[in-house]
């Protein structure tokens, strides 16, 4: 009977712990439940957390572990689709502090590496010796080496490169006593000596062999004979074919063993050369059945992978904020894809190879080919997106992962989908379909809600179903994704009682006293217990100020988060905070998790449970309101948008701080700043003006206010009078934000003249501030307000079809995102509609033969560093066509995240050092590296943290293009 422990019994095991390891021990209520569900459809609270520095803290907590009875759970991005990393247990989270890469060996093409390392960055850090990590999953830029090895991960590559247990040669684990074991290849003494040792090492060697042994035939018969089988223990490994000993690793046995057996604290792995050369040819079906049916047909021309791409996954893409940027290889309206690719030498002979492909295949109605790498990454990101985009569909009913990995021979594939059709239309549903076509194994996803017994119901109905199709088409419910617990009860059903006992015999001999993450694979619960949604849940409701109808609810926004951990990665901009911390409770699927349970009461024992909890707010506290999750999470989670609800029902119950007051009305102190200015420039500079900002508003003295200008931008332009430009293109309206009217009207005047160098007349609008300030502290009802009053100051300009021009990516944006949530009428959305970042409209004009700047051919290399708003909201490609193009220039864009400022955040004294952590994650380094380029920016947050943390000088993007523009003579 399982254990459960509570209270002071949870306490004393966290204090014995800390006492036995150097590493963070977290038992506290708040970090239970964030490790409580992982990617699956399942939730489960685990006794604690410890987050290990050494392979030392991970024998000590399992030895812990042995001698109390507790299980351990390793995990690392707990990105789990069956819920392996789930259970009642002590979690060891390797993600953080075991992520190393330990050595390289490029001759023998090898590396020692850590279970935490992010399989990605494996691959980046070898790169510079030509060499990759090749499994490949879609989880891969978050997914770790140990969750690997644990699920025997494959990929888009697998057709040649074979699963994880294709490139493991070594590991190093704690077995289930605490002892430690060191797993590789022996030779016949080697083994010989395994097999007469005393203790537990040496009981599973003697165990695994005389098992393997006795179970062949059973073993040959009902193991499928398919690439992609990673279900069940790898038994099959372990027989002496002809009495030929092959040399014995049981590192083959702890691949794919789902953590059930040991903690492995270190492995050595394969490393392959890197391709020469790539390309892909998108071929396009009208239906799934087309795509299935002509995969046979594509793998005689051998390529590198053949990855399936369905409708449902493509119309979630282009309602995707990111993903609607990467569909433009699509011609049509495919039922489906087979995204091809192939590896070369030369690009002869990669079009060579297209070229025969696309004569070949007489079900594809189009066939887009595609060379250079930023097409083919575009293709990428959104095949790797599968997932995330179809967990974007709104409501209740999600296509949910429990039959989503089952593998069968390619040859029999066509009629593997149609059958599985079949059974998914029998029961009233539909479902999504990607996948590896190259190996059978296909990710189908039926849509259902787990939040009513008629789907908890239809769940096991399919799955029965399904189970029983697989068996009858000789493949394996598990191609990558494992079994864990929502395949692991079709174990006995899918290998027979014999093969079933066998396995549990081996879990008996690895794990005496069944501490290691018991209930996966086998012996696992029911189905349909330990839901994370199901017949119990029920969400609470807020009344919001911000639009969520379109998530039906705040609630449904919040469940949109599906546990994918897409925000755990480490590059882009998405999520900038975990980027700087590493911990969980600052991801956004962490928040979300926090967020869902307040909502539905579901907290552990001992939180508080209230949607305006502090312990809440603590963790939303680092949020940077980045947006990068809006555009960067396939599954649409803007937890922006979250956190500014929120902080307005924390504010109802707490009140406003002052700081927070101050910094949402920015607009007014700026303008009396600017009056007073330059006396007010002298107080903030002296030591006396900085100690009174510390103390009594908590700005961090190691700061430098922006200073006021002594003429606004207003005055300017009034002070110019009339000028007589050539409008022949028409008005535009200047947005006149709140920055560049009292900080930086050199920005203004730059955007004046080159709007009216390129023909527009330019009509300045002062309508106060946007409302930017006030949404970020919260302050909606005010913002609301002012966006009201916008509304009415700019919808004069929409009506006529005048652009509505900003500079400011954080003000203009708000136009376009917020206000329609506010006001939520026509005038809002026309006013969104016809509102346009400066270099938008720029590329715009060019692209309608609407812009006649003449540039001076002054040579001049530009590193431009895009704003979270602007990456998230509108994309950097048209700042970087703008900055390229005057003749002299060249600008390169920096592949960054977040510089860390966001707005006011750099500024709180609380929030500096981590500030400055993320500048220096790639944005400073970046600029560091190329001392003689300039620097353009786009918001003045960027530019203020470029300034402080790099030392360089930054300017805005249309200031830098102003310095080429030839000005018509007056």
């Amino acid at each position: 009977m399982e254990r459960r422990i509570r209270g002071r019994e949870r306490q004393d095991i966290a204090d014995e712990l800390r006492r036995r390891v150097d590493g963070e021990v977290r038992f506290d209520p708040y970090s239970r439940l964030l490790y409580s569900t992982d990617a699956s459809i399942y939730q489960m609270e685990p006794v604690g957390v410890v987050i290990p520095r050494s392979p030392a803290d991970v024998q000590a907590v399992v030895e812990f572990g042995a001698r109390e009875r507790i299980p351990v759970l390793p995990r690392s991005g707990g990105t789990s689709l069956a819920g392996q990393t789930v259970n009642h247990a002590i979690v060891l989270d390797f993600s953080k502090y075991l992520n190393n890469v330990l050595q390289v060996n490029a001759e023998e093409q090898w590396a020692r590496v850590q279970p935490g390392i992010i399989l990605e960055q494996l691959t980046r850090q070898v790169s510079s010796h030509g060499l990759q990590y090749a499994p490949d999953p879609t989880t891969a830029n978050r997914a770790c080496v140990g969750g690997g090895i644990g699920n025997n991960t494959c990929g888009a590559h697998s057709v040649i490169y074979g699963k994880t247990l294709d490139h493991i040669r070594e590991l190093d684990v704690v077995l289930s006593d605490g002892s430690t074991a060191h797993l590789g290849e022996l030779s016949p003494a080697e083994l010989e000596s395994r097999l007469s040792a005393t203790g537990l090492e040496g009981d599973i060697y003697r165990g695994v062999l005389r098992i393997a042994r006795e179970q062949k035939d059973e073993i040959d018969r009902t193991y499928a004979k398919i690439q992609r089988r990673v279900s069940g223990y790898n038994l099959d490994e372990f027989i002496l074919d002809d009495g030929h000993h092959h040399p014995v690793n049981l590192a083959r046995m702890v691949v794919g063993s789902e953590g059930t057996l040991c903690v492995v604290t270190e492995a050595k792995v394969n490393l392959v050369p890197r391709p020469t050369m790539t390309s892909l040819s998108i071929l396009h079906f009208r239906t799934i059945f087309d795509a299935s049916e002509a995969t046979t047909r594509v793998l005689t021309h051998d390529p590198s992978s053949i990855e399936l791409i369905d409708k449902m996954v493509l119309d979630r893409g282009r309602e995707a904020l990111g993903s609607s940027r990467n569909l433009s290889f699509i011609e049509g309206d495919p039922g489906a894809m087979l995204v091809v690719e192939f590896y070369g030498e030369s690009e002869d002979e990669l079009a060579a190879r297209m070229s025969a492909l696309k004569a070949d295949i007489g079900l594809a109605y189009a066939c887009v080919n595609i060379l250079d790498s930023a097409g083919q990454a575009a293709v990428w990101n959104v095949r790797k997106g599968g997932l995330g985009l179809l967990m974007s569909t709104r409501g209740d009913a999600k296509p949910i992962p429990f039959v989503e990995d089952p593998a069968v021979d390619p040859s029999v594939m066509g009629d593997f989908v149609r059958r599985f059709d079949e059974i998914v239309t029998e029961h009233g549903t539909t479902a999504g379909y990607y996948g590896h076509a190259s190996v059978g194994c296909l990710h189908i996803r039926p849509l259902i809600s787990l939040k009513d017994q008629e789907g908890i119901n239809k769940m096991v109905s399919i799955g029965d179903a399904v189970s029983d199709l697989i068996k009858e088409f000789g493949g394996s419910m598990s191609g990558e994704h494992g079994d864990g617990i929502v395949r692991g009860v079709w174990t006995r059903k899918m290998f027979g009682d014999q093969i079933y006992n066998a396995f549990r015999e081996l879990k008996q001999t690895w794990d005496p006293q069944g501490i290691m993450n018991p209930g996966k694979i086998i012996d696992t619960p029911p189905m349909t217990e330990n839901l994370r949604y199901g017949m119990t849940y029920q969400a609470a409701e807020l009344n919001t100020t911000l639009d969520f109808s379109q998530d039906f609810g705040f609630a449904g926004a919040v469940e949109m988060c599906n546990g994918m951990g897409a925000c755990r990665k480490l590059d882009g901009s998405m999520c900038p905070s975990f980027m700087a911390t590493r911990d969980e409770e600052h991801s956004t699927r962490g928040r979300a998790n926090l967020l869902r349970a307040a909502l539905s009461g579901r907290m552990p024992e001992g939180a508080e449970g209230s949607v305006t909890d502090e312990r809440l707010h603590q963790a939303l506290d680092l949020c940077l309101e980045c947006k990068a999750c809006k555009a960067e999470c396939e599954s649409g989670v803007d937890m922006a948008k979250l956190k500014y609800e929120f902080l307005s029902h924390y504010h109802e119950k707490h009140g406003v701080p002052l700081r927070s007051r101050l910094f949402a009305n920015i607009n007014g102190l700026n303008r009396l700043g600017s009056r007073y200015a330059p006396f007010t420039n002298w107080l903030a500079g002296t030591a006396l003006g900085k100690t009174m900002a510390s103390k009594f508003l908590g700005i961090s003295p190691q700061r430098q206010q922006p200073a006021f200008a002594s003429q606004s931008l207003p005055d300017w332009f009034a002070a110019r009078g009339s000028h007589a430009a050539d409008a022949r293109y028409g008005a535009v309206a200047l947005y006149n934000d709140t920055f560049m009217n009292y900080n930086y009207p050199e920005i203004g005047i730059a955007a004046v003249e080159v709007l009216e160098a390129a023909g527009y007349r330019v009509e300045l609008v002062n309508g106060g501030c946007c409302g930017r300030p006030m949404i970020s502290k919260g302050l909606l009802k005010q913002a609301r307000e002012q966006a009201d009053a916008n509304i009415d100051a700019l919808y004069a300009y929409a009506q006529q079809g005048i652009p509505i021009v900003g500079c400011e990516p954080s003000c203009l944006l708000t136009l376009r995102d917020e206000y329609p949530d506010f006001i939520g009428d026509d005038r809002a959305q026309a006013v969104a509609d016809q509102s346009f970042l400066i270099d938008e409209f720029l590329a715009n004009a060019q692209a309608d033969g609407k812009l006649d700047l003449q540039f001076s051919d002054a040579a001049r290399q530009v590193l431009f560093h895009g704003h979270c708003h602007q990456k998230a909201m509108a994309g950097t490609a048209s700042a970087m066509a703008v900055l390229n193009m005057p003749p002299g220039y060249h600008a390169e864009l920096i592949n960054a995240g977040c510089c860390g400022m966001a707005g006011s955040f750099g500024f709180e004294k609380e929030h500096y050092d981590i500030s400055m952590q993320i500048g220096g994650l790639s944005l400073f380094p970046a600029i560091e590296a190329k001392p003689d380029w300039d620097v353009a920016v786009m918001g003045v947050s960027c530019r203020q943290q470029v300034e402080h943390g790099a030392g360089r000088p930054a300017r805005h993007l249309v200031e830098v293009l102003r310095d080429a523009v030839l000005m018509p003579s007056a």
